[in-house]
């Protein structure tokens, strides 16, 4: 078991397919269980990035849905994130109509705008273009330094442009 408590900033959780580290997110969010774990942040969220069973519900929807579940939600953030990730064409069209990149977006967007304590990024460069990796990478390096939030990202490596204040590394 790794160790629950994590720093403010971003930590990365890197490991090949299969080491665990999406059941690692899920379990810091308290998802893999019907009652949460004693001791773990319940304001920390996760989200699956490909939408799944979605498919008939709009970008908006997503959001809404997020919003009602997130007391700190940041709707200017999510308008300033929409726009830079070129979504505002694709708000009113079903997830069904999206683009694996688009719908990755669309729930990263909605991810980020929580402002939840702890928010888990499961391999969140997946799918996308260079453009909105960049968008991303900037959020992210933008929110290194923030004294009371954590940004879990996992992927296979950690981002070597961005300032880790930890790295966990799986299998």
């Amino acid at each position: 078991m790794i160790d629950p408590s994590l720093p403010a900033g971003l930590v990365a959780v890197v490991g090949d397919e299969g080491t665990g580290k999406t059941r690692l997110l899920r379990e810091l969010t308290g998802q893999l269980h019907e009652t949460p774990s004693p001791g773990l942040d319940h304001d920390a969220i996760w989200l699956d990035l490909s939408l799944p069973k979605l498919d008939d519900s709009t970008p908006q929807d997503v959001w809404d849905t997020l919003r009602t579940r997130c007391p700190r939600w940041n709707a200017a953030l999510l308008q300033e994130l929409a726009l830079a990730l070129g979504l505002q064409p694709h708000v009113g069209k079903t997830l069904s109509m999206l683009s694996t990149g688009t719908r990755r977006k669309v729930a990263l967007a909605g991810l980020l705008a929580t402002e939840a304590t702890v928010t888990c990024l499961d391999q969140p460069y997946a799918a996308l273009d260079m453009a909105s990796i960049r968008v991303i990478r900037e959020f992210l390096h933008a929110m290194a330094n923030h004294p009371t939030r954590t940004w879990v990202v996992a992927d296979y490596e950690a981002d070597l442009n961005l300032p880790w204040r930890r790295i966990i590394r799986l299998g």
